[in-house]
């Protein structure tokens, strides 16, 4: 019987706060970081563009079992929209699909059109995304030619602010639960004004309440730091449940409740602290 391959690397547990470069994919982002670690075990928490900068959240080890918690949290973006032209991934990495004129802008003629896509809202997905169709991602039928039906799916706006305008450019702060995309909202804003429009640039700016690329690093920042710097940088495991209420139990209660409540199933028996299964 052939043995099992070992996973090369060290046991590093924490949540490393990164600021991603343009132009770079969110996987050999992560790939970096997890050598520059030596780590064994590494996943980010929800996937940026290649064409978007700014924060992803990486958890090492022991924090990649609560990465789910990271995942569910509003994100907060600024995006650069250009308007007249669409393009076929919604972004400025796309091939231009069609050019039309952009009508004179104000704020009244903006605030209007931005008005029809805050609170709760629908969103069809875009081809160019990771979703599933048949087994297969969309944006690898997109590579083919392929368009299939997609669903539209329930997202919220909490904010959309104008931050500034030129003739043919929409500077705005975007503050969405997940699941948004920003590239649709981009392109639905486009097609509110008559015109169409375009991703040309985006940056994550928070996930959440307490995770901001302030406070982030960048790949080449960790590249220049020595082994125990880049260590000092990783939060605890249990920052990622910061946000989530808290209750303080006796020992005794504790002990009761976590025998007759403590669900059995393979990934919540894994986990450092409660279950986050939805069927418990």
């Amino acid at each position: 019987m052939a043995q099992r391959r070992r996973n090369k690397g060290r046991e590093v547990n924490g949540i490393l706060l990164l600021d991603k470069t343009p132009a770079v994919t969110s996987n050999t982002t992560l790939q970096d970081v997890k050598r520059l670690f030596q780590a064994k075990k590494a996943g980010h928490t929800g996937s940026l563009d290649p064409l978007a900068s700014g924060l992803l959240p990486i958890c090492f080890g022991e924090a990649t079992k609560l990465s789910g918690f990271l995942l569910n949290q509003d994100k907060r973006y600024e995006v650069l929209i250009r308007l007249g032209v669409t393009t076929s991934t919604a972004d400025a990495e796309g091939e231009v699909l069609e050019r039309k004129p952009v009508p004179a802008l104000d704020e009244g003629l903006v605030e209007s059109a931005l008005a029809r896509f805050r609170g709760d809202i629908e969103q069809v997905p875009p081809m160019y995304s990771a979703l599933k169709h048949q087994g297969q991602r969309l944006y690898e039928l997109a590579r083919q030619g392929v368009e299939v039906e997609r669903a539209a799916r329930p997202v919220t706006i909490h904010a959309l602010r104008l931050l500034a305008m030129t003739g043919d450019t929409l500077s705005l702060e975007v503050h969405c639960s997940k699941g948004t995309y920003v590239r649709t909202l981009a392109e639905d804003i486009g097609a509110a004004l008559g015109c169409g429009a375009h991703v040309a640039a985006l940056r994550r700016t928070a996930v959440g309440g307490s995770y901001s690329v302030a406070e982030a690093v960048t790949v080449t920042q960790l590249q220049s730091m020595s082994d125990e710097e880049r260590l000092a940088c990783l939060l605890p495991v249990d920052h990622a449940l910061q946000d989530m209420p808290s209750v303080t139990l006796s020992e005794e209660l504790c002990f009761s409740y976590a025998k007759d409540n403590r669900c059995s199933c393979r990934r919540c028996r894994r986990l450092p602290v409660g279950c986050v299964c939805t069927t418990s």
